[in-house]
């Protein structure tokens, strides 16, 4: 796993919603940039609603698929790691010296609300556009 890209990796407990929107985010705004990768603590799958929501917007969700952070480690030099759940940040190993800078964006997690398909895809959604926005604005600043 080596590129001239220096590689970012988005943590979530199941990498199933938060960790991948990040990633297709992050491969879609600056994929020319930064190689987007993300991993879970105890990983699933990936929620169908996290695809379609990330369609919806033109995303492409092709290469995303869940995968646990033991994937990762010791293969490829991490120059940046975000934790996007507070259960994954409690749960997480110490990723330094493995990440040399560790963020924390704790964001709601939308596989947790319950109610109609609608209820559920604007939670989907609030939490696409948040990570989205919190991208942009980490971008800028680099």
């Amino acid at each position: 796993m080596t590129t001239d890209k220096p590689c970012v990796l988005f943590l979530c407990t199941h990498n199933s919603a938060r960790s991948q929107m990040a990633e297709a985010l992050l491969r879609h705004q600056a994929g020319t940039r930064y190689r987007a990768c993300s991993a879970g603590t105890d990983p699933t799958d990936v929620h169908p609603m996290t695809k379609r929501v990330l369609e919806e917007i033109g995303v492409d969700t092709a290469p995303l698929r869940a995968k646990g952070l033991k994937e990762m480690l010791g293969r490829a030099q991490v120059r940046t790691a975000i934790i996007v759940c507070a259960q994954a940040a409690e749960s997480c190993p110490r990723l330094f010296p493995f990440a040399r800078e560790v963020l924390q964006w704790p964001f709601d997690d939308p596989s947790r609300v319950e109610g109609s398909e609608e209820l559920q895809l604007a939670a989907f959604r609030r939490t696409r556009d948040e990570i989205s926005d919190r991208l942009r604005t980490w971008l800028a600043g680099r």
